[in-house]
C-alpha cells in the first residue's frame, strides 16, 4: 500500500532533520544544495530513513523543483500514520 505525504524541503541545513510541521506538511532538512536534484534525493532519503524504510520504497510525486513536495511510501498506512504524528509533533 502506498502513501501520500507531503514535505517542506530546506536545502542548505548544517544538519540533517526530520521532523515539525510547516503547515500540514512534514519539515526535511538536508544538508544537500538545491542543485541538479540533490536535495530532492537528499530529501526522500532522509524520509525514507525517519521512517525506517528502503530509499526505494520513497518516491517523489510532484514538486522537484520546489521546497514543498509530495512523496509516495510504500508501507502499510497505519505504521506510516503513527510514525508520521510522532514526526509531526
Amino acid at each position: 500500500m502506498t502513501v501520500r505525504v507531503g514535505i517542506r524541503v530546506t536545502p542548505g541545513a548544517r544538519r540533517p532533520q526530520v521532523g515539525g510541521s510547516h503547515g500540514d506538511d512534514l519539515v526535511v532538512k538536508v544538508t544537500a544544495r538545491a542543485v541538479d536534484g540533490a536535495a530532492t534525493a537528499a530529501a526522500c532519503n532522509a524520509v525514507a530513513a525517519a521512517f525506517g524504510l528502503k530509499p526505494r520504497q520513497v518516491r517523489l510525486v510532484r514538486g522537484a523543483a520546489s521546497r514543498n513536495k509530495l512523496v509516495e511510501i510504500d508501507a502499510p498506512a497505519d505504521v506510516v500514520a503513527v510514525r508520521l504524528a510522532e514526526l509531526l509533533a
